[in-house]
């Protein structure tokens, strides 16, 4: 009878904890639903929770943990994976000159739409990656990403004869998310196919640098509708997330709320920029979400742009089919008395709110570093 009244308890106890899960399980978001059901997949040794590496003589290729797609996902909701990587072993400079991601069936690693990749992000180490360079004082000054592949730009290539230099056995961060605006009451298992291409031969060297739109919110009340126009105010995603503060205090978001139209939003950015004198632009790669239409950086000084990239969208579905490149050999110069913004087009074909970003991975060409590059072994001088 004792054990009976155990068991009963138990019992008790277990379904009241069901149910409080339950219950919780509600409230969370579809990112957070996705991280907890996939790790519970991992877990219970239901997926493959492991990434497949292969490593040639100028391309390195990882195959991502399986990702189970069973919800709409819009961006930065679907599940995600991470894994550091070393090109190689030892201290000798490679030269990274493109990236690549494809979405495949898990089961027949077939190719599968690009619609089911969110982005994919390359993160590396600045305190090692600068002190290693020489370049101490570039540390800390800016977000760590060399590069970062979405929806609408799943490769990108640096124009020939320039590339991203890194000692070889430097860590890289990859991380790539799942992605699904569409496809719905359907299970789909999704692996994410990431490659970095890369020389061992020296080529000219160049440094990222970043530019994206961050609007002005109601920080008292940051959901409020109508908006008022002549406070240029945006309506954020969240509030814990892409939230920044301008130099005068004002809250920022870069991950904001678009209506149903045509829409135009502008940012300062030569703070971002950090123009010391003057920079040689040679490429850019693009992140937004659908629904844009063009982003263009902007030289308010001459009242021209610098660059445009298009963006197509789907007619049939929501998604973004391509976005434009910007890549040159010769280069654009940018100047540190001019005054510059990113201008991002938007039109919301359906008839409710959309979530939108617009950010830019900038590369110059780094006279800093090249000038600090032995010439025969192209190492840079400490």
């Amino acid at each position: 009878m004792r054990v009976k009244k155990i068991l009963k308890i138990f019992g008790l106890v277990s379904l009241v904890l069901l149910l409080a899960f339950g219950l919780a399980y509600t409230q969370f978001s579809n990112r957070h639903k996705a991280v907890l059901k996939n790790n519970l997949l991992y877990k219970l040794g239901l997926s493959d929770s492991e990434w497949h590496v292969g490593n040639d003589s100028q391309k390195y290729v990882m195959l991502s943990p399986t990702f189970m797609i069973d919800d709409i996902y819009k961006s930065m909701q679907g599940p995600a994976g991470s894994r550091m990587i070393q090109i190689s072993r030892d201290t000798s400079m490679i030269w990274f000159t493109g990236f690549g991601v494809e979405a495949l069936d898990a089961k027949t690693k077939k190719r599968i739409s690009n619609d089911f990749i969110c982005h994919t992000n390359f993160d590396f180490n600045d305190v090692r990656y600068y002190d290693g360079l020489g370049l101490k004082d570039r540390i800390g000054q800016q977000f760590p990403r060399m590069a970062s592949l979405s929806h609408g730009m799943e490769s990108f290539h640096l124009p020939a004869g320039f590339g991203i230099p890194m000692r070889g056995n430097d860590l890289l961060e990859v991380t790539t998310q799942a992605l699904n605006h569409n496809v719905k009451d359907s299970t789909i298992w999704v692996k994410h196919q990431v490659s970095v291409e890369y020389s061992k031969a020296a080529l000219k060297p160049l440094r990222v640098g970043h530019a994206f739109i961050m609007l002005p919110y109601d920080e008292k009340d940051p959901y409020r509708e109508p908006l008022d126009p002549s406070r240029n105010y945006c309506i954020p995603v969240t509030t814990d997330s892409h939230d920044y503060c301008d130099a005068k205090g004002r809250k920022l978001s870069g991950h904001w709320v678009v209506p149903a139209g045509k829409n135009t939003y502008r940012c300062k950015v030569n703070d971002q920029l950090m123009i010391k004198d003057s920079l040689r632009l040679h490429a850019s790669a693009i992140h937004v979400h659908p629904f844009a239409t063009s982003i263009t950086l902007f030289d308010k000084t001459k009242n021209a742009a610098v660059f445009t990239s298009s963006i197509v969208n789907f007619k049939n579905r929501i998604g973004i089919e391509s976005i434009a490149p910007f890549t040159s050999e010769q280069g654009v110069w940018l100047y540190k008395d001019h005054e510059y913004e990113v201008v991002l087009e938007v039109n919301n074909t359906t008839s409710v709110k959309q979530d939108m970003m617009g950010s830019m991975f900038l590369f110059f060409y780094d006279s800093e570093l090249d000038a600090r590059m032995d010439p025969g072994s192209k190492k840079a001088k400490r």
